[in-house]
């Protein structure tokens, strides 16, 4: 009987090998029928493209992938300590997207020097790259979490904390409490506790706290119960999906611009191609990595703004508006806030 545990390493281990192959199939049977197309059905080309592409997956699959996982599963320790990057993150951008883009860029090309235009679903390529890429994003991020009971940490999130502290006042503590009065041969006596002038201080003390208490806290609501309990809770499995679709949104938004036929079938195909790729390097690093702010500006934002306003220019709307902003308002607020806010001119309190 298999352990819980070894299925589940099964599990993500077959998932990831589908994410690696099952893309360079799909990309490069396609590019096999468009070849039989352009050559006036030779299947010869048809299958000689299909056979690359399995010679690919297989010499991948033995060179790379396989001693990869292979090295990471045998030396736990040593992997552990790299937490600046992913290894089989690596791995996949290098033997997966890049291969992939690059067929794609061929299947424009041949398209276009011939004057033919046989690939009516360009799309189906980009969300299939992409969505494997999220899943191997996911599968990393998700797998030091179990896939049944709670998550570590997550008890936490089942109440709400409760009272806030918005006000501080400094209170005398208990030991500056504790001096010593004179009896009546004005020897020391020792007060004792809940007596004298020390069990007055305790109860002026709790009549402060009473008194305060609606001036100086702000008590959150406790966690409901009932049927609409599971509206305050947060799962910290459930985010690493909602999170990762959200990483990549504006890289497969940049691509889905690709695939207009005005723009499919022109030059431009080429630099979109290449700087979604760029993007596609911050898998490498963590989601904890303080390296993503930057490369996510010099990666994606910076060249992605330059590329989107150049295609409105000449294509005409064949990407939103909202995508430019949101290039344009990165850029600006991270030079601003990371350079121009050092300046003796923005360092005035006197200013907002």
């Amino acid at each position: 009987m298999l352990s819980g545990k070894t299925v589940k390493l099964v599990l993500y281990e077959v998932i990831q090998f589908a994410c690696l192959s099952v893309p360079i199939f799909v990309i490069m049977e396609r590019f096999a029928s468009l070849m039989r197309h352009v050559r006036g059905g030779d299947l010869t080309a048809y299958w000689l493209v299909v056979a690359a592409s399995i010679a690919y997956v297989t010499s991948v699959s033995l060179v790379v992938w396989v001693p990869l996982k292979y090295f990471i599963l045998t030396s736990r320790r040593f992997i552990s300590e790299i937490t600046a990057w992913r290894p089989v993150a690596l791995a996949y951008v290098i033997v997966c997207p890049l291969p992939c883009f690059g067929i794609l860029l061929a299947s424009s090309k041949v398209q276009t020097d011939g004057g033919h235009r046989f690939d009516h679903f360009t799309e189906l390529g980009v969300s299939l790259v992409f969505t494997s890429l999220i899943v191997v994003d996911i599968v990393e991020r998700i797998r030091p979490l179990p896939l049944t009971g709670q998550a570590d940490g997550l008890e936490a999130d089942f109440e709400l904390p409760s009272p806030v502290l918005t006000h501080l006042e400094q209170v005398a503590t208990v030991s500056s409490q504790l001096s010593p009065e004179r009896g009546q041969n004005g020897s020391l006596r020792q007060v004792e506790p809940g007596t004298g002038s020390l069990g007055s201080r305790w109860r002026d003390t709790d009549g402060y706290a009473t008194r305060a208490s609606s001036a100086s806290y702000l008590y959150s609501s406790r966690f409901p119960s009932g049927c609409l309990r599971f509206l305050w809770i947060r799962e910290p499995r459930v985010e690493v999906f909602v999170d990762s679709f959200l990483f990549w949104m504006d890289t497969t938004e940049m691509l889905r611009a690709a695939e207009v036929s005005s723009v499919y079938y022109s030059n431009w195909i080429f630099p979109i191609h290449i700087v979604a790729y760029l993007s596609t390097l911050r898998l490498i690093l963590p989601p904890s990595s303080p390296l993503l702010g930057v490369l996510g500006v010099f990666l994606q934002d910076l060249p992605f703004l330059v590329i989107r306003i150049c295609l409105v220019a000449l294509f005409g709307y064949v990407t939103p508006l909202l995508y430019i902003m949101k290039n344009l308002f990165v850029c600006l607020t991270y030079v601003y806030f990371i350079f121009l806010t050092k300046l003796k001119v923005f360092n005035r309190t006197s200013m907002f």
